[in-house]
């Protein structure tokens, strides 16, 4: 797309996204999400209740009043936004293609996160990493990370995760939030995946269409790999062939969640026609209990 074309799409999800962040997810984001721990912030007078090992001796002594030290939360936390660009992302039955709705995702978290005083960055990958922009603060920052995905293209012939995260393994040091948003059609990932949770807090995002779980009655039909680029007809009348469908669906979708649980790590499991903001709502309330 042209350039004012770009700059009208990326203005109209910063309307939506940002609306969204402010009103339903600024707080459940901030609770879900804990800061690195605590630190010093002033001294003030002791009140009934205040507990005693919070005491400022030195203070006390020098004034003859009791004071205590008092604690806040250090918040400022790093959200990195890992992101399959592959072609298989470009799918879509319903009313978004699946690079569509990541967008919006990404939006929303990224305004969630600065309205929250983080960062944000970006890796974008397909059969290897396409692009990596650091965490930083600010909404220029989160319309840049918008505007590249708006603009993005599918590349590459596969999915590779497990590079993606190992790039991220030895670029991000510091302990932050890693949201890893895919159709997860790749090879095993399972090593970078453990070595990634015990450092960092991963949350997987399984972002699927209604016809990858279920196949449609439509008779004869061509069946396209938007990656390989094989080619097949499949007779979606059979039964048999629809039942087997949704069970290997069934079964990648349990093996997905299972590797996640045992890492260490969350998983969203989302399919495109359901509402985003209820998912994520959801999310962050389990996370916050």
């Amino acid at each position: 797309m042209d350039t004012s074309e770009l700059i009208k799409k990326v203005r109209k999800i910063e309307i939506k996204t940002k609306g969204i962040s402010k009103e339903l997810f600024s707080g459940e984001y901030h609770s879900a999400f804990k800061g690195r721990g605590m630190s010093f912030s002033e001294v003030r007078d002791y009140q009934y209740g205040d507990d005693v090992r919070n005491i400022e001796w030195n203070v006390t002594a020098r004034t003859g009043i009791p004071h205590v030290k008092v604690f806040e939360e250090e918040r400022e936390l790093t959200v990195m936004l890992l992101v399959d660009l592959s072609p298989s992302s470009f799918f879509g039955t319903q009313m978004y293609l699946r690079k569509d709705l990541v967008t919006e995702i990404c939006a929303v978290l990224a305004f969630s996160a600065i309205s929250n005083n983080d960062k944000v960055g970006l890796i974008l990958f397909a059969d290897e990493v396409q692009m990596y922009i650091p965490p930083k603060k600010g909404r220029k920052h989160i319309l840049r990370i918008i505007r590249e995905l708006v603009d993005s293209k599918p590349v590459g012939t596969t999915t590779n995760i497990g590079d993606a995260l190992q790039y991220f393994n030895n670029l991000v040091k510091k302990k932050s939030i890693c949201f890893l948003l895919s159709d997860f059609i790749a090879p095993s990932f399972q090593q970078p995946l453990q070595v990634a949770a015990r450092r960092h807090d991963i949350v997987g995002m399984h972002i699927y269409d209604p016809f990858e779980k279920t196949l449609p009655n439509a008779g004869l039909i061509r069946i396209i790999d938007s990656e390989s680029g094989e080619e097949m007809l499949l007779d979606s009348s059979s039964e048999t062939i629809r039942s087997n469908h949704e069970e290997a669906f069934t079964r990648k979708e349990a093996e997905l969640t299972s590797l996640f649980n045992k890492s260490g790590a969350d998983i969203i499991n989302l399919e495109s026609r359901e509402s985003y903001i209820i998912a994520l709502h959801r999310f962050f309330k389990k996370r916050a209990r």
